[in-house]
């Protein structure tokens, strides 16, 4: 990676969901924003921060666009394991249970 922000890596951005992404996104264009406000101002110390910020945005876009289009796989949702399943107590386990027979018998 030439320039831009070292956490935004292409490999690391094909990891994030689809609202990581737009997440990821509405930050980039808030710090564009401060960015250019600074700069006009004349309090701008990094003017590599622009250029590196554009490109983060650039790389952002360019991820959503290919997952649109099929170029680039969607990452597969993560599954709730059996272990952090609701437990539910022993009353409404027997309950669940008798409703489960009484369904059965009819």
């Amino acid at each position: 990676m030439a320039i831009g922000s070292k956490e935004l890596v292409p490999t690391e951005l094909d990891t994030f969901d689809d609202e990581k992404l737009v997440d990821e996104l509405k930050k980039a264009k808030e710090e564009l924003f401060n960015l250019r406000f600074q700069s006009a101002t004349g309090q701008l110390e990094s003017h590599g921060r622009l250029r590196a910020v554009k490109r983060d945005i650039a790389r952002i876009y360019t991820v959503i666009r290919e997952r649109e289009l099929g170029i680039r796989a969607t990452p597969a949702p993560l599954e709730v394991p059996a272990k952090a399943a609701k437990k539910t107590s022993k009353k409404a386990a027997a309950a669940e249970a008798e409703a489960e027979t009484k369904e059965e018998a009819e």
